[in-house]
């Protein structure tokens, strides 16, 4: 089975940046597809795990597991969101 490696520039908002660790990151990954993203970001931020929800946005677009990436694309974290 061939598995792509590539790296991904994510930008961060709400407490997924605060796991993360900055506004912007870079991640190398195995695998191409959203999805793929989602278990390296688990597998390297267990803590993202505890979250009610994630989005994932590429190039400002709410997109599926399925989506496939390009190290081109911009990609953000869009954590849950409270407020009153």
């Amino acid at each position: 089975m061939y598995i792509c490696l590539m790296i991904v520039k994510i930008k961060t908002f709400g407490i997924s940046r605060d796991i993360l660790g900055g506004r912007e990151v870079e991640l190398d990954m195995n695998g191409s597809s959203v999805g793929d993203l989602r278990k390296t970001l688990s597998t390297r931020y267990p803590q993202l795990d505890k979250l009610n929800s994630l989005f994932i946005a590429v190039n400002q677009e709410y997109v599926a597991d399925e989506k496939v990436l390009s190290e081109k694309d911009e990609i953000a974290l869009i954590p849950p969101v409270s407020g009153g």
